[in-house]
C-alpha cells in the first residue's frame, strides 16, 4: 500500500469558505509539496476541482506528474450520471487508477437507489478504462449503506473509500465502520483525531491532531484492509490559529510530522 497527501491535507491552504488566502495552494504545490516528502501518490479532491481546469491545464498537469513520477487519484463530489461520467473522462486522461467520490453535492443529496443506479450504469465505462471508483463514507449514511451499496452493485470496479474520522458524524466509531467496509476498502483516508471530554463534563469535542497523538487505532485499521486497497491517503482536520497565515504553518507542520510518523507503517 502506497501512502499520498490529498488536497484535503492543507485545507486551510486551498482555502474555505469565509477564509481564502491571498495566494491559494494549487495542484503545481500539491506535486511539489509530495515530491519534498518523498511520496508517489496523490489525490486531487473536491476542494480543488479538476472539472474547472482547460483542456492545457489537464494535459500540462498530467505531463507534470509523469515527469515528477508522481502518481494522481482524481476525487470528487456530487454523484450524479452527468458528473461521473465527467470524472471518468477526466480520471482517465490523468491515469488515475482510483476515482474517489463523496456522494452530496450542495443541492443534490441522492438516495440509496438513485446512488446504485447510477453506479451501475457506469460500471462498464469504469471497466473499459480501468478505472475503479471509490464511495466515500460521510455523515449521512451509515456504514451499512455503504455496504448495501457495495452489495447490490457487485462488482470489482466499485469499492469504498474509506474514512477513519467521517462516519463519527452519523454516532458509529472506528471499529463498527471499519469492520462493515474494509472489506469493499479499495482506498483509505488517514486521518488522526483526538476525542476528550468538555471541560463540564457534558459533552466531547471531536478535533483533528498530527498522527501519533490521537486515539486512532491506526495499527488495528491497517490490519484489516484487503490487498485491494492500493493507497492511503493523509486528509487534516487542523483547527485554525488566530490568523491564518499561522493556520496554514500549522497545516503544513502537521503533514510533514503525520507523514514521518506514518512511513514507518508503510515500508515493507
Amino acid at each position: 500500500m502506497k501512502l499520498g497527501i490529498s488536497s484535503y491535507s492543507f485545507t486551510w491552504a486551498v482555502g474555505v469558505k469565509g477564509s481564502i488566502p491571498e495566494k491559494r495552494f494549487n495542484e503545481a504545490d500539491l506535486l511539489n509539496a509530495a515530491r519534498g516528502l518523498e511520496l508517489e501518490v496523490v489525490q486531487i479532491a473536491d476542494n480543488m476541482p479538476l472539472h474547472e481546469m482547460t483542456e492545457e491545464q489537464v494535459h500540462t498537469l498530467c505531463e507534470t506528474t509523469g515527469n515528477l513520477q508522481i502518481a494522481i487519484e482524481v476525487g470528487a463530489n456530487d454523484l450524479t450520471s452527468a458528473n461521473l461520467e465527467h470524472y471518468i473522462h477526466l480520471a482517465d486522461k490523468l491515469k488515475s487508477k482510483i476515482l474517489r467520490f463523496s456522494i452530496d453535492g450542495k443541492d443534490h443529496k441522492p438516495g440509496m437507489n438513485e446512488v446504485i443506479s447510477i453506479v451501475r450504469n457506469a460500471v462498464p465505462e469504469l471497466k473499459n478504462r480501468g478505472i475503479i471508483l471509490a464511495l466515500e463514507n460521510h455523515e449521512r449514511l451509515f456504514a451499512s449503506d455503504f455496504r448495501e451499496i457495495m452489495e447490490a452493485v457487485g462488482n470489482s470496479y466499485v469499492g469504498i473509500c474509506l474514512d477513519c474520522a467521517n462516519s463519527l458524524g452519523v454516532g458509529e466509531g472506528f471499529h463498527e465502520v471499519v469492520t462493515a467496509l474494509a472489506p469493499y476498502t479499495v482506498n483509505f483516508h488517514l486521518k488522526e483525531v483526538y476525542i476528550k471530554r468538555k471541560s463540564h463534563m457534558m459533552g466531547f469535542d471531536i478535533e483533528g491532531r498530527p498522527f501519533g497523538e490521537g486515539c486512532l487505532p491506526l495499527q488495528w485499521m491497517l490490519e484489516q484492509l484487503p490487498p485491494t486497497c492500493k493507497t492511503a491517503i493523509l486528509e487534516q482536520w487542523t483547527p485554525p490559529e488566530e490568523n491564518l497565515q499561522r493556520t496554514i504553518q500549522k497545516e503544513r507542520d502537521w503533514a510533514e510530522r503525520s507523514i514521518a510518523y506514518l512511513k514507518p507503517y508503510f515500508h515493507a
